[in-house]
């Protein structure tokens, strides 16, 4: 039965508000785990979200040990709420973090770096479907990063959850993933 976003972003919110911390925990680390099958170790610029815990996103601390463990650029976003923007700086020992106005942990400073030059993105969302469209928060933030990366840069979706069989409202202009990675499974699109 195909459901629309906004009925998936409700029940999916609620689904996650459900969660344990040490089930957000849990299932952090076997998507990380996860992670690991995926064919996409031989790039260089991986974009990281850092999760907004009063939401029960994933937990992308064992991501960016993975990453940092196999020598890679870690890049992570800082958000524009007035112009749905986001810019991306290099993760170094030196940048600070601090949480936004929406709690969201944001690089105070940093080198900036183009979004042509990232290779894989770890995309935040709610719910996804068996042929890979997402729902996010609702912002649009992500379809207009996306939209400015490289064609061949690979999507990726983290989800505490399994897929839906189909996402009614899904838009043209929408960016659909490549794979998305669950504590189970991992989907490729």
């Amino acid at each position: 039965m195909p459901t629309n976003k906004k009925e998936l972003r409700l029940q999916y919110k609620n689904l996650r508000k459900e969660l344990s911390t040490d089930e957000v925990e849990e299932k952090s680390l076997a998507i990380a785990n996860n992670l690991i099958q995926l064919p996409i170790w031989d790039k260089t610029y991986y974009h990281v979200f850092l999760p907004i815990e009063e939401q029960k996103e994933v937990n992308t601390e064992y991501i960016l040990h993975l990453l940092s463990g196999k020598d890679k650029e870690i890049v992570v976003s800082k958000s524009d709420f007035q112009t749905r923007e986001m810019t991306h700086f290099l993760l170094t020992d030196n940048t600070k973090i601090k949480k936004n106005d929406y709690n969201i942990p944001e690089p105070v400073n940093g080198l900036p770096v183009p979004s042509q030059t990232i290779d894989v993105v770890f995309i935040p969302l709610l719910a996804f479907d068996v042929l890979g469209n997402r729902v996010g928060y609702g912002k649009g933030f992500y379809d207009k990063f996306l939209s400015e990366c490289k064609p061949e840069t690979i999507k990726i979706g983290l989800s505490f959850f399994e897929a839906e069989n189909q996402i009614k409202d899904v838009f043209e202009f929408d960016i659909r993933l490549d794979y998305c990675v669950t504590p189970l499974k991992v989907y490729a699109f």
